[in-house]
């Protein structure tokens, strides 16, 4: 019987593992994402900013 327990309390262990790597795997490709899309991210906001001009009549 003990033994049983045992492997339930690793099996759970196990999953638990596998779920924070799998966080901590997406959470990087998300920075890495946001890093790589930051100059275009940059340059939208400077080509937003440049075309609300105001025309006075």
């Amino acid at each position: 019987m003990s033994e049983e327990a045992q492997k339930k309390d690793n099996f759970w262990l196990y999953v638990g593992l596998v779920t924070a790597a799998l966080v901590a795997v997406l959470i990087m490709v998300k920075q890495n994402e946001n890093e790589k899309f930051a100059p275009i991210k940059q340059q939208l906001e400077e080509n937003t900013a440049l075309m609300n001009i105001r025309v006075l009549n």
